[in-house]
């Protein structure tokens, strides 16, 4: 027979409690390091990623505006006159853009917040390059990348009639303004009366000016690549800053001139200023109209500092103007660095001089 006595019933007793919430404690904090290993790897494989992406996406804009320096349509520059002084891309007046279209590059070694007036909060030690060229689409074509603001319109005429082509006046070959109504010259049907003829078309004059900032926003100590940029506002130009590229920590620029006038290079060096002995202004004008190629090197880093990272290299970006390699130390150690170099041949400067 059973017994109908009820039994005392057990459970977990004190000791073994504690030592199953010991036990989950320590899988809890391991999964928990886990995690917060996991999500520390994560962010730094994105942050290398963005790194990589700023500087390929810097390069590939360097690199388009240096292929497109001294593209003007149908217009061949080489008629005009070099400037007697080295021009000031900072200025919105229309007779000082026409006068420095001769110089389609123009570049400061070592560039400093007072090197140009219209350029601030430039990192010490690195390049600045101006670039001057025409849209490769027209103003009419809805899908033309310029300027959020638009750019002063440029126009070459087509026209061999004795007002445009024929005056044997260069500045009738070509219009500069702040309106299309200002843009005047024909296509190849016009006749030799003044006036004649179908409009020729218009492009936008795009001046850009890319250097370093120390700051992306005010004083977030990160450094990006910017762009002054001469825009055109109802009629009134101004110059607006835009920012590219975070991260980018250094710009070094080499230029490669054509001292025999074949259209290839013979030399690179760092200031066309003041090769050769340099000295006066127009010295300095002939040999960057001379410039037919151009070596661009960017050094990137990561926009976040990583303490258990410690960066002791140096980096060669290009060479000094005594041909010697342009090395950079760094100071703030805990980022990651790239460095992107590109040689680039100037097609239409090179290409005019082998025609």
């Amino acid at each position: 027979m059973y017994s109908t006595i009820p039994r005392r019933q057990r459970g977990y007793t004190l000791v073994e409690l504690m030592i199953a919430t010991t036990i989950g404690l320590l899988v809890l904090a391991g999964m928990t390091t886990m995690f917060v290993s996991s999500n520390s790897a994560q962010a730094q494989i994105e942050q290398a990623n963005r790194q990589i992406e700023n500087g390929r996406y810097s390069m590939q804009l360097l690199v388009s505006d240096l292929r497109n320096a001294g593209y003007y349509g149908e217009f061949d520059p080489t008629v005009l006159t070099l400037p007697a002084a080295m021009p000031d891309p900072c200025s919105t007046s229309i007779t000082d853009i026409k006068g420095a279209l001769p110089l389609f590059l123009q570049g400061y070694d070592n560039a400093g917040t007072s090197t140009l007036s219209c350029v601030q909060d430039v990192l010490a030690g690195t390049d600045m390059i101006v670039l001057r060229h025409a849209s490769t689409c027209l103003i009419d074509n809805t899908s033309c990348e310029v300027n959020a603001a638009g750019a002063p319109y440029f126009q070459a005429s087509w026209c061999d009639n004795p007002s445009e082509l024929g005056s044997g006046s260069t500045s009738d070959f070509y219009a500069v303004g702040t309106a299309t109504t200002a843009m005047t010259r024909h296509m190849r049907d016009c006749t030799q009366a003044a006036g004649s003829g179908t409009l020729a078309p218009v492009r936008y004059l795009q001046i850009h000016i890319y250097y370093i900032a120390s700051n992306d926003r005010p004083g977030d100590g990160i450094p990006t690549l910017k762009r002054v940029e001469v825009s055109n506002n109802n009629g009134v130009l101004s110059l607006t800053t835009v920012a590219l590229a975070e991260g980018v920590e250094n710009l070094q620029m080499e230029y490669g001139l054509d001292t025999n006038q074949d259209g290839a290079t013979d030399v690179y060096t760092t200031s066309p200023s003041t090769y050769g002995g340099c000295s006066a202004a127009a010295c300095a004008a002939s040999n960057w109209n001379s410039v037919v190629s151009a070596k661009v090197h960017l050094l990137t880093r990561s926009t976040q500092a990583n303490s258990q990272y410690t960066d002791s290299k140096t980096y060669v970006l290009g060479a000094k103007a005594d041909g010697s390699p342009n090395t950079i130390s760094v100071t703030d150690v805990h980022y990651k660095r790239n460095v992107f170099s590109s040689t680039i041949v100037l097609p239409n400067p090179s290409g005019r001089r082998t025609s």
